[in-house]
């Protein structure tokens, strides 16, 4: 098929600005550090929200589990 779609498939920066990736990045630290690493959506630990910041906000598709809890750790202080 030649449109299939992947994980790559129109991965470009920019789909979200700084302002609405700082916010929910904000957000994400704020109910973290309030519930101790969770919030209604779950725990931090296990949470795609960074990712998908990640992805939406720079076009980079995290894929290893490492990167993932790099960049958890990094951006809301959770592994």
């Amino acid at each position: 098929m030649k449109n299939e779609l992947t994980c790559q498939t129109g991965l470009k920066a920019g789909i979200i600005n700084d302002e609405v990736f700082n916010r929910e990045i904000s957000l994400c630290q704020k109910l973290s550090a309030e519930n101790g690493d969770g919030c209604g959506w779950g725990k931090c630990r296990q949470c795609g929200v960074v990712p998908l910041l990640i992805k939406l906000h720079d076009g980079k598709l995290l894929i290893e589990d490492n990167e993932i809890k790099i960049s958890r750790k990094n951006l809301i202080g959770q592994e």
